[in-house]
């Protein structure tokens, strides 16, 4: 079954190189790719433009369309074909994600703040932020975001040589003279494309509904 990858950005390069080297299916870019109109895991890691064509296909072709993107509307759809909603790719991540989500409602009485900082060119939404957010009974409006790199080498100890990319969470719990902090650190490209494989890799092997599915069903799943 062919990969289609969707986008023109950072991501989507990177992961037509990862996936090209790692995988014996081809991978294509999606001007390439959608000539071929057969069966495909499609990932859409693009700016939105477009959507609707990849919609259009999965739904001719049955295909299985991996949600890279945030901040899209693709959560209300109906879908004909599986749709797999990720708002992030790296497993460890996917992971503390999960477990904030079920024990996030224990902290909620309590003072919480919630860090997040990426690379100073991101501009969407930062998806992992506002999923724990929520999860922990914050709005989205609550969540601290930074990308001063200055502030990120000095205050959040983020290297130098990964200002340029990176990801940090930071989940601050106070009551009183306790207190709870968790931290998150992803650095470089390769967590984010490892994960997405490791996530084809768990599409092929399952029989999915023609519906959508949270990222988080497949950690809850023992998928990943």
């Amino acid at each position: 079954m062919q990969i289609i990858v969707v986008g023109m950005g950072k991501l989507a390069t990177e992961l037509l190189g990862s996936l090209a080297a790692g995988s014996a299916a081809p991978v294509f870019p999606w001007a390439q790719g959608v000539h071929k109109r057969q069966r495909s895991i499609v990932i859409h890691a693009g700016s939105g433009r477009e959507l609707q064509a990849v919609l259009a296909y999965c739904a001719h072709t049955q295909s299985t369309l991996i949600e890279l993107a945030t901040g899209s509307d693709i959560g209300t759809l109906a879908p004909s074909f599986p749709v797999v909603v990720c708002p992030n790719t790296n497993i460890l991540m996917l992971k503390f994600m999960s477990m904030m989500e079920k024990c996030g409602p224990l902290f909620r009485k309590h003072s919480i703040e919630l860090t997040e900082s990426h690379q100073a060119d991101k501009s969407s939404v930062p998806g992992t932020a506002v999923t724990i957010a929520r999860a922990l009974g914050l709005k989205d409006s609550d969540v601290r975001s930074v990308r001063d790199p200055a502030l990120q080498e000095t205050v959040l100890q983020v290297p130098a040589e990964h200002l340029a990319r990176h990801a940090y969470h930071q989940i601050r719990i106070d009551e009183g003279a306790c207190s709870l902090r968790f931290e998150a650190r992803v650095y470089g490209e390769t967590a984010y494309a490892d994960g997405v494989a490791r996530i084809v890799a768990a599409v092929r092997a399952q029989q999915l509904e023609n519906r959508l599915y949270s990222i988080m069903e497949f950690v809850d799943a023992g998928w990943l």
